[in-house]
């Protein structure tokens, strides 16, 4: 049970992050955005992987 709430929780941190480049694109912040998308990426993989 717990195996799956951390993954869950990897996945959302994911997609908390997938909404951080789109808000830092926005500002036109490309290195930032770049940074903040490879952490979601890594995130939602490891969610996912946890699995």
């Amino acid at each position: 049970m717990s195996e799956n709430v951390i993954a869950i929780v990897m996945v959302f941190i994911g997609l908390f992050l997938l909404g951080g480049v789109y808000s830092l694109l926005k500002q036109g912040l490309k290195i930032g955005a770049v940074i903040c998308g490879i952490g979601a990426v890594m995130a939602i993989t490891a969610g996912v992987l946890w699995w």
